[in-house]
């Protein structure tokens, strides 16, 4: 199942770490800096996809004399540029009206003295530590050794429909909003039919995707933590739950839990009023 070619260079990739922690908070650095300019920190959510591609970028430039695979470098490079740079131009795109988003409002009126200090100690640094945490796993996988295999051609197959739900999802969205008509009310067609939040499980899918490129090769398979977090906070922290309880409000959208699957795609279920 994991193909193992040499010896994983752990000294280049312990140096990589350095490397890539030091890109995460070049990147949370400027974004702050940014947001003090702007006075609004909803612009992390940008700098959240592209502290990815950062470090994607440092460690493929940085395991390029390891001995490890070009062909799963590249491809790694290739995947996580591709959804990072969608996902960061979206929200950028999404969020171009320069106001702060109502999540970041709710949270920074809890601050006891500085907003802005409040927000590096409570979004910031907790965001850094996780995009870091995560991102192991394409850290790990820029550095092996082994050639690509089934699995990893099975993860880019995941990796695609990931993407795909989370593209399609995120447009449906945007569709839904820009017509006034809609305000107010509850997306549950295409996607929304299916799956609540198909933009967040597409991310969860492309994170497992990610995964499998890398244990396809030991260590790989070690950085299983990496996704799972990542699939926990959308799932059962941050994104699935926080986007319930603002939503919970809206006419219809009772019946919108009661048919539909709360994270991964089913067929829609009938309502308590059609029994």
């Amino acid at each position: 199942m994991f193909d193992v070619a040499a010896e994983f260079p752990g000294g280049a990739f312990a140096l990589n770490l350095l490397w890539s922690a030091l890109g995460v908070a070049a990147v949370l650095g400027v974004t702050f800096g940014i947001a003090l300019v702007q006075k609004r920190h909803s612009v992390i959510d940008v700098a959240w996809a592209m502290g990815f591609v950062v470090v994607a970028a440092v460690s493929f430039a940085a395991s390029s004399a390891a001995g490890a695979d070009a062909g799963r470098r590249l491809l790694l490079l290739l995947l996580v540029g591709v959804w990072g740079l969608r996902l960061a131009g979206f929200i950028g795109w999404r969020a171009r009206d320069g106001k702060e988003d109502p999540r970041y409002e709710a949270l920074l009126s809890k601050a006891p003295g500085s907003k802005n200090r409040y927000a590096l100690t409570r979004v910031y640094l907790p965001q850094g530590a996780v995009l870091f945490f995560v991102s192991l796993t394409i850290q790990v996988g820029m550095f092996s050794t082994g050639t690509l295999g089934w699995l990893a051609w099975l993860g880019v197959a995941v990796w695609l429909i990931g993407l795909g739900f989370e593209s399609v999802g995120d447009a449906q969205l945007a569709a839904f909003k820009a017509d006034p008509g809609n305000r107010g009310t509850v997306l549950n067609t295409g996607l929304w039919r299916y799956t609540r939040h198909p933009n967040y499980f597409g991310d969860a899918a492309v994170w497992v995707g990610l995964f499998l490129v890398v244990a396809d090769s030991w260590p790989g398979v070690l950085t299983i933590l990496s996704p799972v977090l990542m699939i926990w906070a959308l799932a059962g922290k941050t994104g699935k739950p926080l986007t319930e309880a603002r939503m919970s409000g809206r006419p219809g959208y009772r019946e919108y839990l009661e048919t539909t699957s709360g994270f991964f795609p089913l067929p829609p279920r009938p309502s308590t009023k059609e029994l």
